[in-house]
C-alpha cells in the first residue's frame, strides 16, 4: 500500500493465500485434475474443460486479489469469471453422475452431513474423508463406474457450492466498499487536486 499525507492511493491487493475462496479454489483444482485422469477417457474433451475450469477458478481470484490496488472493475471482473468458471465446472461433475445414474447427494443424506460438518479445505481432510466413506457407507448397489468416483464427484461439488458462496460474498463486500470509497482514478485525481491546492 503507497501511503501520504493525502491519503491511501492504492489499495490494499494481494493477499489472495488468506482468501477462503482461493483455498477452496485450489483445493478444487487438486482433487479436479486427477479426477479426470481417472475418469475422463483421455479422448474426451470434458477432460481438458474441466481441468481448464478448476484453473481458471484459481487464477483469477489470484489476479484479481492483485489488480484490487489499481481497479475495483478489473477485480471484481476477474471474481466473477472465477465464480462462472466454477459454475461450469460444477456442471461437468453433475453430469458426469447424472451420465452413470448416480445421484448427487441429498441435504438430509449421511455422507452430505458428514462433509459439511467438517468443514474440510484442505487435500489430507479431502482424502481421509474419502477414505471414511468407502469403508462406512459403501453401497452394495451393481454400479459401472467406481463408487469412489462417485464420492468425489459429490465431495467436489459441495466444495464448489461454498467456494461459490465465499465469491459471492467478496463481490457484494468489494462492490460496497467501491461505492463507498470510489475507484483509484477517483483517488489519484482527489489526491492531485488536493496536491495543487497545497
Amino acid at each position: 500500500m503507497i501511503t501520504d499525507k493525502y491519503g491511501e492511493l492504492l489499495l490494499p491487493s494481494g493477499g489472495y493465500l488468506r482468501l477462503k475462496s482461493f483455498q477452496l479454489a485450489r483445493l478444487i483444482y487438486d482433487i479436479t485434475v486427477p479426477f479426470t485422469e481417472l475418469y475422463i477417457p483421455a479422448s474426451s474433451r470434458t477432460r481438458d474443460q474441466m481441468v481448464q475450469a478448476a484453473r481458471s477458478g484459481v487464477q483469477n481470484i489470484a489476479e484479481g486479489s492483485v489488480d484490487a490496488a489499481t481497479s475495483a472493475k478489473l477485480e471484481l471482473n476477474l471474481y466473477n469469471v472465477a465464480r462462472a468458471s466454477l459454475e461450469e465446472l460444477r456442471l461437468d461433475y453433475e453430469d458426469y453422475l447424472r451420465q452413470h445414474n448416480e445421484p448427487m447427494w441429498a441435504k438430509d443424506s449421511p455422507l452430505y452431513l458428514e462433509f459439511v460438518t467438517l468443514h474440510i479445505a484442505e487435500r489430507a481432510g479431502f482424502r481421509a474423508f474419502i477414505r471414511r466413506a468407502e469403508t462406512s457407507f459403501l453401497s452394495v448397489n451393481i454400479r459401472t463406474i467406481p463408487y469412489k468416483s462417485v464420492l468425489v464427484a459429490n465431495a467436489t461439488l459441495l466444495l464448489i457450492d461454498t467456494a461459490v458462496y465465499f465469491l459471492k460474498r467478496q463481490i457484494a463486500g468489494k462492490s460496497k466498499t467501491f461505492l463507498n470509497t470510489g475507484g483509484f482514478s477517483e483517488r489519484m485525481h482527489k489526491m492531485r487536486r488536493e496536491s495543487r491546492k497545497n
